[in-house]
């Protein structure tokens, strides 16, 4: 049975209910019927003379409501629900109370009722003990039977929870487990649940901010990665629906192959996947035409919950304003509030493509160039833009991995799509603009061969980075300016690590990765303060913390400085409602705990 109060009225006389005053309808599981003055009276007694309210769902804890604050309410609605977690509670309990605030007294309308301040939400970290994840560990066995299906070994365990390319926190995990199918995470998202243990997703671990790190006191690891299956492709409507582990190069590949003349245009780090694009709301170079993952580029998803329900945001439809956008919810939560298991994912057709090499005396001519080059009606024919600095070229050239070496200076990478007409307008357009900002080289590749080449190029400059000062490490971050002031932040960071010693080489399609290269932990704690440094710059221009890569553990510390404290304790909210234990890769993205701390030094 399940009680609802659609609407009511507060007397102004404390503790009483005018019966008449309410609508109030009692539903059973078979009919509905009118609830007794008595009854009434009973509800307006119970709020108005300041009871304790469990918001036990959405996890508020237990809030007095004073009587002197309630007479002041006009009118108040109730939603009572019987969500409850537990099987043995009571079917009367009441689980959200819903109030708008309308008061009689002039002077008390600027007051909140329950100032943020006062309340503000602490996420759970009371997780199982060591007996209960190897009890977790044996279920799992149980569950899992398959060869591989469970690894426990100090080499899986460590190789799953930290990654060489990360600088945060990070701890090994108690167990990984290998899934094949929503089915199959179901499982292990109810054994998290019985035991208490924190569950972390991973697939093509390729993130650079500690997002698939495990939790100190002990964690499951989901392995994702077999889950790499297309399972559907919608030629005529333009999408195809696949699983969570399967990478956007592969997606493109079995296109190309099948001669389906379609293709998915988010274009992150090699090796990313479905799942982890989701996560992390990953862009790539392709973004100045195609936009980031939070675009429309995933029609829906499917996602368990920490509840061990399985949902699909929506239906494949490329349009619909039916109730909230909840594919949007999941994309940027980095696991933290559902696990996504398979998406739709949104093509555009294959067109013919251009490369082309633009450099210049500088990076702010080339940034002026690009701006320009965006706002003329041939923007829209500009694929993508990547920008990369002198540092950066000549490592390139130096480690060996091009076919022939490229001048050293600041370049701009181009490609331009359209018809054969298009094109040739737009190119001519494109060296008028750069030859106005003093560009000293622009050429064209001559072969769809060399384009590929030219175009591949790109993508070696982090190993290109580290193979041309061996023995160093490299600390990789990224942030996002308004594109006008992405010269200041160029010009400002190089001073900056110009007065600490240090190098850095960086690049960017509209943003900043910043590339810098140290040899010990001391290079490394100045390195660490040289990040904290740009990003704060980063957010005093107008500009975000992170681009593409995600916020993972290591950028949780800049939200509240860039998103403002309520909208960040609203993204707690909405965590707190879905994932009540804090199950779902806790210390993740605005969900810091005590146990997880700021950067450390490995």
């Amino acid at each position: 049975m399940s009680t609802r109060v659609r609407a009511g009225r507060l007397p102004l006389l404390s503790g009483r209910v005018v019966a008449h005053s309410l609508r109030v309808r009692h539903y059973t599981n078979f009919r509905p019927r009118l609830l007794q003055r008595e009854d009434a009276i009973r509800v307006g007694t119970l709020v108005a003379g300041g009871a304790l309210l469990a918001f036990g769902s959405l996890g508020f804890g237990l809030h007095t409501l004073r009587r002197d604050v309630l007479d002041t309410f006009w009118p108040l609605t109730l939603g009572l629900a019987n969500d409850s977690m537990h099987s043995g509670s009571d079917h009367n309990s009441i689980q959200y109370v819903y109030f708008q605030n309308k008061t009689t007294d002039p002077s008390l309308e600027s007051e909140p009722v329950f100032p943020s301040n006062d309340m503000p939400i602490s996420l759970s970290s009371s997780y199982g003990t060591a007996d209960d994840i190897e009890k977790a560990i044996k279920e799992l066995r149980d569950a899992f039977p398959g060869q591989h299906r469970i690894k426990t070994s100090n080499d899986s365990l460590e190789l799953y929870g930290s990654s060489e390319n990360s600088y945060h926190p990070s701890s090994p995990h108690s167990v990984v487990v290998q899934v094949s199918s929503t089915a199959d995470v179901v499982k292990v998202v109810n054994i998290s649940r019985k035991y208490k243990i924190p569950l972390v997703p991973y697939s093509g671990a390729t993130s650079l901010e500690g997002h698939f790190s495990g939790y100190p006191t002990g964690s499951i690891c989901i392995d994702m990665s077999a889950m790499d299956q297309i399972l559907e492709i919608n030629e005529a409507d333009g999408d195809l629906r696949c699983q969570a582990g399967a990478r956007w190069e592969d997606i493109n590949r079995v296109l190309k192959e099948k001669g389906i003349p379609l293709f998915f245009p988010l274009d992150p780090g090699p090796g990313a996947t479905i799942g982890g694009m989701i996560g992390t709301g990953c862009s790539g170079t392709n973004a100045v035409r195609y936009g980031t993952a939070k675009a429309e580029w995933f029609l829906n998803v499917t996602v368990v919950l920490p509840s061990g329900k399985v949902i699909k945001t929506r239906q494949r439809a490329r349009k619909s304003s039916a109730g909230f956008d909840t594919t949007k919810l999941f994309i940027g939560a980095e696991g933290t509030l559902g696990i996504v298991t398979e998406a739709t994912l949104r093509l555009v057709p294959r067109v013919p493509t251009k490369v082309a090499m633009a450099q210049f005396p500088n990076v702010k001519n080339a940034v002026s160039a690009v701006q320009e080059i965006l706002n003329t009606p041939y923007g829209p024919h500009i694929r993508s833009c990547p920008s990369y600095r002198v540092r950066v070229m000549a490592a390139i050239n130096t480690a060996g991995f091009v076919e022939r070496p490229y001048p050293v200076q600041d370049t701009l990478f181009f490609k331009l799509q359209g018809s054969p007409e298009s094109i040739a307008l737009a190119s001519q357009a494109v060296q008028e603009i750069v030859r106005r900002h003093n560009s000293t080289r622009f050429e064209f590749a001559a072969t769809d061969e060399e384009a590929d080449n030219l175009w591949e190029n790109r993508k070696y400059a982090l190993p290109s980075t580290l193979a041309s000062h061996p023995g160093r490490k490299c600390w990789t971050t990224d942030v996002c300016v308004p594109v006008s002031k992405l010269p200041q932040l160029v010009y400002e960071t190089k001073e900056d690590l110009a007065k600490s010693g240090l190098k850095v080489y960086y690049c960017g399609t509209r943003n900043f990765h910043g590339l810098i290269l140290f040899r010990d932990n001391r290079e490394l704690q100045s390195v660490s303060e040289a990040i904290h440094r740009l990003i704060h710059r980063a957010i005093a221009m107008d500009g975000t913390c992170t681009g593409e890569h995600g916020v993972g553990i290591g950028k949780t510390e800049y939200l509240v400085e860039e998103l403002g404290e309520d909208t960040v304790e609203l993204m707690k909210t909405v965590k707190q409602a879905i994932d009540p234990l804090n199950l779902f890769n806790p210390g993740k993205v605005s969900f810091e705990t005590s146990v997880l701390s700021r950067t450390v030094l490995n």
